[in-house]
């Protein structure tokens, strides 16, 4: 078995998967390795869909992100005559209701906004009146406002990475699931990777293992938190045609009175299928293995009380399904694209903080390029490690 390459890559998620493609398709002899058989539905990156937009409320450096992954989605599309990115539309919903929730910063409407002026992508602004005329299915107050983007939608992230590491297969790389990474260690000529089944040696290793970063890296530990979320399918099947993509844009609504806000997606599944709605939990930390798995009949209950009959009165009590997925998430819910502390052979690419799978595959190529070149086309110094480090310490 050849235990020599370039780069290595653990965890081939959402960014490993894009990273081991794009080193693949730059003829960059490449591992990947993972503790599963991607894709899986044991970390964060499964449940039919992401939402993806373009102009982006955590920041507008993340725009271009997004913009050069949409390119790179339909590039996949051709090459795999799949179907990866559905433009379906989409709704931000806010208000100045000093109580609206808050959806990962500060100023997230106003941030979606001046992002889109920024980059000329194509909105419109919506009050209450319009929303109900246009989207009657959104049960929406006088006070609230929306922002209307017209090419955002979803993407199909267990079909991104299964068609990802194929194609990075038929370039060369070698994958190796169900392999577990006991540790590494850098030397003065490269990283050498120990598992239960080998050793292998590569000039680079990119980290990419989400949930598990705590206990890869120890001592970053306590920099990235952990935290369960639920993903629910309510029932429309009576009202099919008002949930169906092309009449239901995805959606985020910044919810008034509620500490976490509300986010989804059409009935993609047809009508048997329900329409997906989550909100977000930060209440505890938890760990792959101590996870609850099982969303009890109180927690689907509460949920449809709270976040779907207030809003969608054509949805139904019944859920037709729920998923458990998991948020690596860091102080200010914004990404790590860095190297390792004290290196320049470890790359850490992990923490999306919930937001992460509609920039994963320019994240992917900023990666190859970084390991490659040592320069990446985007900008990422905003998601250095240090700042987080300093915020630890003080």
């Amino acid at each position: 078995m050849n235990s020599s390459y370039n780069t290595i890559v653990v965890g081939l998620g959402a960014m490993g998967s894009a990273t081991l493609y794009q080193l693949a398709k730059r003829g960059i002899k490449t591992l990947g390795i993972d503790l599963l058989s991607p894709p899986h539905t044991s970390g964060s990156t499964h449940g039919d869909t992401r939402i993806t937009r373009q102009a982006i409320g955590e920041g507008d450096h993340y725009t271009p992100l997004s913009l050069r992954s949409y390119e790179i989605f339909r590039e996949l599309e051709s090459k795999t005559n799949s179907k990866l990115l559905e433009v379906t539309g989409g709704l931000i919903i806010s208000s100045e209701s000093k109580t609206a929730s808050i959806n990962h910063v500060p100023g997230f409407f106003e941030n979606t906004l001046a992002a889109a002026q920024k980059y000329g992508i194509r909105h419109e602004i919506l009050g209450a009146r319009e929303m109900r005329s246009r989207f009657p299915q959104f049960n929406v107050d006088d006070d609230e406002i929306g922002y209307y983007e017209f090419e955002a939608g979803f993407l199909r992230p267990e079909e991104a990475v299964h068609w990802q590491l194929s194609l990075a297969q038929e370039l060369g790389a070698t994958i190796h699931a169900h392999e577990t990474v006991k540790y590494f260690e850098e030397t003065a000529t490269g990283v050498t990777v120990h598992t239960d089944k080998g050793t292998y040696k590569a000039e680079h290793l990119v980290l990419s293992v989400g949930p598990w970063l705590p206990q890869v890296i120890s001592e970053l530990g306590s920099v990235f938190k952990v935290y369960r979320q639920v993903l629910y399918w309510f029932d429309v099947s009576a009202s099919f045609s008002d949930f169906a993509p092309g009449k239901f844009p995805i959606f985020i609504w910044q919810v008034k009175g509620s500490e976490n806000g509300i986010y989804g997606f059409p009935a993609v599944n047809g009508a048997s299928g329900g329409f997906k709605i989550a909100t977000e939990d930060y209440t505890s930390t938890v760990t792959p293995e101590s996870v609850e798995r099982n969303v009890s009949t109180e927690e689907t209950v509460a949920m449809f009380e709270s976040k779907v009959a207030p809003f969608f009165p054509r949805a139904n009590a019944k859920c037709i399904k729920s998923a458990v997925c998991l948020y690596t998430v860091t102080a200010d819910s914004a990404f790590v694209i860095d190297w390792l502390p004290s290196s320049k052979r470890i790359v850490l690419c992990s923490p999306c903080s919930g937001h992460g799978f509609k920039h994963s595959a320019a994240i992917g190529e900023c990666i190859a390029q970084l390991t490659s070149t040592g320069e990446t086309s985007i900008d990422i110094t905003a998601f250095r490690i240090d700042r987080l480090l300093h915020k630890s310490q003080t």
